[in-house]
């Protein structure tokens, strides 16, 4: 087969991510749904993206927000039909966006017929999943395993035996060595892509093969993907990924995989990158770095070397629905190290935030992350310049985060807000129809922030973000060189092609060396970039 524009339009593409749930509301219920994202694809075709990621639309008890999912196969009722997603799919192609939908296959639902079969005594089902007897009299549970969520990761049954759950109790761990999980999972990829799916996001990619024996992690940080782990990263996982990699390049064109890997060092995700594996994999640091120049140097030089060795493309991430807002993210004080979403969350009750200094810096930083070579994701809302809801009430809260912790980690709630689109009061046009309570609160200030409110207004974060892909398309596009620019040290500087991108993360004002500047995060900027700012230039 040989190789195609077709074949290789994610190398470049930049990829909108839907959290469907919280995107547009399509029948006035106050949750979002698959009419609600049909309705809404001209934004996403003016705001200039090449595909869409839609995160899991599948039935699910919504324990996790779907990613404890009971069918893979259907549509989750709440936000449609099987047929409805097929007419999107087909809507979606009809103007040349392509479509991401996240699988996991970490863990199913507990509610899963899988996991209800083992729970009445059905062995083979019971063999997909991971069941172990208690340490010593039965009573604690099988190794010191924590839950990512918090507390233990294992939940006792009245049988006696535990089960694994790396994640919520309602989320319980597949057994990757049994050949029927194996199976399942190739046959559910080729459901979706028989469908017109042209990839996939895997889910918590780096864990599912588990280290045999399943032994004790022994003392682990906060964040446990910073440190070795048995049920991280191991290499049997590789192997799932060969065969799932046979059945994408069986299709023509071939289709896409993206993974979420969390791992502790760049080398050990090179092996997730191999030509027989995986295509691209999530680059987490820019959504864990602060806003200073030195560190996202590194990031960058680190990518682009494995990008070289491998010829795989970088993927470039500032937010997604795991972790804190880029713009209350850079609303702090900045560190001088790599920072975790926990530890961004913990900040929100010990140190005021400045927003109108926040944004500042996620314009800026946007304008980096669009210039460098390679596919960049956008989180739903960050092109409106969206804040995280620190004060969202702890009743309305749904992530299983905040409960395991017992509210000692506000969760990840606060970054998953449905979108304001139209309005000055909630729920700012996100239903249509009658006006439902959505199902997390907005807060009462995001009127000026609405879709419809920044459209037409050039110095908006919408409009923004619209110029910087237009010239991304017009300028960068198919162009491979990448120079970095001499500059102060508190200066990001790089040029690709004619274009230099320039991002000030210090105190003073720098002298801008082009004479035609193509976009600026601030529209005050001119011969001199402020503090806080980020432009795109060209010198004559």
């Amino acid at each position: 087969m040989t190789n195609t524009p077709e074949d290789t339009w994610w190398r470049e593409a930049v990829v909108y991510q839907c959290y469907i749930r919280s995107f547009k509301d399509g029948d006035a219920d106050g949750v979002g749904d698959i009419a609600g994202l049909q309705s809404r694809i001209p934004y996403l075709v003016d705001l200039g993206v090449d595909a869409v990621w839609i995160n899991p639309w599948y039935p699910s008890p919504q324990h996790d927000a779907g990613y404890d999912v009971a069918d893979y196969r259907d549509i989750e009722p709440t936000y449609g039909t099987l047929a409805e997603a097929d007419a999107l799919l087909a809507d979606l192609r009809a103007v040349c966006l392509k479509v991401f939908l996240d699988v996991v296959p970490n863990h199913t639902s507990s509610d899963h017929p899988w996991f209800q079969q083992a729970l009445a005594g059905d062995e083979r089902a019971r063999a997909r999943y991971i069941f172990r007897p208690g340490k010593g009299d039965g009573s604690e549970p099988p190794n010191d395993w924590q839950s990512n969520f918090g507390g233990p990761a294992w939940t006792r049954l009245a049988t006696g035996d535990w089960y694994l759950h790396l994640f919520a109790p309602e989320q319980p761990d597949l057994d990757w060595t049994n050949p029927e999980v194996r199976e399942e999972f190739e046959d559910v990829l080729r459901f979706w892509f028989d469908r017109g799916v042209d990839g996939f996001r895997i889910d918590v990619a780096h864990g599912l093969a588990k280290t045999p024996g399943l032994p004790d992690a022994g003392p682990q940080g906060v964040v446990s993907h910073n440190d070795p782990h048995p049920a991280w990263d191991h290499d049997d996982v590789h192997e799932i990924y060969r065969g799932w990699r046979k059945v994408a390049d069986s299709y023509d064109p071939p289709r896409i995989f993206v993974a979420e890997a969390w791992v502790p060092e760049t080398a050990r995700l090179a092996q997730y990158l191999r030509p027989d594996e995986l295509h691209t994999a999530f680059q987490f640091d820019f959504m864990r770095a602060p806003f200073r120049s030195g560190i996202m140097r590194e990031i960058i030089e680190d990518s682009l070397r494995l990008s070289d060795e491998l010829e795989a493309p970088s993927t470039w991430v500032l937010s997604n629905h795991d972790v804190v807002r880029q713009v209350t993210r850079f609303s702090r004080t900045q560190s001088t190290r790599m920072e975790e979403a926990v530890w961004d969350r913990q900040r929100f009750a010990t140190e005021p935030g400045d927003l109108e200094l926040g944004v500042r810096r996620a314009r800026a930083a946007i304008l980096a992350v669009l210039a460098l070579p390679g596919t960049a994701y956008l989180y739903q809302g960050e092109e409106l310049g969206l804040a995280e809801y620190e004060d969202l009430p702890d009743d309305r809260r749904q992530d299983p985060i905040f409960e395991q912790t017992r509210g000692a980690d506000p969760g990840r709630d606060g970054c998953r807000v449905p979108l304001p689109w139209s309005g000055s009061v909630p729920p700012y046009g996100f239903g249509d129809g009658a006006a439902a309570e959505t199902w997390l609160p907005q807060p009462d200030d995001w009127g000026p922030l609405t879709a419809a409110a920044q459209t037409g207004d050039p110095a908006s974060t919408l409009e923004l973000y619209r110029t910087a892909l237009r010239l991304r398309r017009e300028r960068l596009l198919g162009v491979d060189d990448f120079a970095w620019v001499d500059a102060p040290d508190d200066v990001l500087a790089f040029r690709r092609g004619g274009v230099e991108c320039w991002v000030n993360t210090g105190t003073e004002a720098v002298r801008l060396p082009g004479n035609d500047l193509l976009v600026a995060s601030d529209p005050g900027v001119a011969a001199l970039l402020p503090p806080d700012t980020g432009a795109w230039i060209v010198r004559h």
